[in-house]
């Protein structure tokens, strides 16, 4: 039993592999994106135990295993430390032009909002962005964050999808938008650093592609693209922060960095998996902080958690235009804009999900 049963294994793992890369929109074919490094560290176990099946499942387990390798391991090695970095390091001075920014889905039934705040405390963000916030954790938020965190927009819902921003920092022109959802809102504002320069912030929380939610991933990209052409055709020192329900190495989010322009921090760092924090061998990067060429990084790191199913992440960034050239932003052809436009065009053409 032992060939067949790692055979057929190594085999799963390159299926599962190769369904991932089908250019179609199907849930459970854009979740065969998200396992990359488990889907790995399974391909090199198998490949490693291939010869105790003994010929020719010893071979057949050998290949596929490799295969399933050859194919995970590019996508995989930008998020590590063996890649060169995206955003290049901050040097020390000019704080006026740094901040640093807390990004934290808080899970609606979570009642743990002491342990958030603790960690509020203690990292002393300059902005905080939380998702699934209600009306119960609006409340906790206000009370415990108080004047420290004056400027603010707030974003109330029941239905997982509440938003909420506090900023110590002067909001500019702050609002909200469904952009192509009528339940799922987003906010966009522009931020005045104590230097006085100006920056913009996206705030966003697409649904995901599952079951229980959407069926397929369409509106999730349409957001995410739409958001990425609107900084594209607007530009100006950007971060763009949130649950995207989305990995790093996506199809889709890798489009929206070429669209829009955007570097991820993480890039040569490693993966800062946030989700799923119960559950150490299925974790992924699913909060993100994305940033324009103008900024470079202090520092990044995943939080401990706080009884949510995601760990909050925090950046320290500081607005350096001066070494944009220092970068090498993203792009994207002429094909992958009008993949974009269509892909938002049919969001908005298709009716709703329930």
């Amino acid at each position: 039993m032992l060939a067949p049963t790692l055979t057929g294994l190594a085999m799963l793992l390159l299926g599962t592999t190769l369904i991932a890369r089908l250019p179609v929109r199907w849930w459970w074919i854009r979740a065969c994106e998200f396992p990359r490094l488990q889907l790995a560290v399974l391909a090199l176990v198998t490949a490693a135990l291939s010869p105790l099946a003994g010929p020719p499942w010893s071979w057949a387990c050998l290949a596929a295993s490799l295969a399933t390798l050859a194919l995970q391991v590019p996508r995989i090695l930008p998020w590590t430390r063996l890649w060169p970095v995206q955003v290049q390091a901050a040097e020390p001075g000019q704080e006026s032009r740094c901040l640093t920014v807390l990004v934290a889905n808080v899970l609606t039934p979570n009642r743990n909002a002491d342990r958030l705040v603790g960690l509020i405390q203690r990292y002393d963000p300059d902005v905080i962005v939380t998702l699934e916030s209600d009306d119960w954790w609006q409340q906790r938020l206000d009370a415990a964050l108080g004047a420290g965190w004056s400027h603010g927009v707030k974003v109330p819902l029941d239905n997982l999808y509440g938003m909420h921003l506090y900023s110590r920092l002067p909001l500019l022109a702050p609002r909200v938008e469904w952009l192509i959802q009528e339940d799922i809102p987003s906010i966009h504002t522009d931020i005045a650093l104590n230097s006085g320069d100006i920056i913009r912030l996206h705030a966003l929380h697409p649904r995901p592609p599952a079951p229980n939610e959407s069926e397929e991933s369409l509106w999730r990209d349409a957001e995410l693209l739409l958001v990425g052409k609107r900084i594209h055709e607007t530009p100006m020192p950007t971060l763009v922060v949130g649950d995207l329900n989305d990995v790093a190495w996506s199809r889709t989010t890798r489009l929206f960095c070429r669209v829009s322009g955007m570097l991820d921090p993480r890039q040569g760092r490693g993966m800062f998996s946030t989700f799923h924090a119960d559950y150490p061998f299925l974790r992924w990067p699913l909060d993100h902080i994305f940033v324009s060429e103008h900024f470079t990084l202090v520092a990044m790191s995943r939080l401990p958690g706080f009884g949510s199913d995601h760990f909050p992440i925090l950046a320290t960034l500081c607005f350096r235009p001066s070494r944009a050239d220092e970068h090498d932003a993203p792009a994207a052809d002429h094909e992958e804009r009008r993949d974009a436009r269509d892909t938002i065009r049919e969001a908005r053409a298709r009716d709703q999900p329930d």
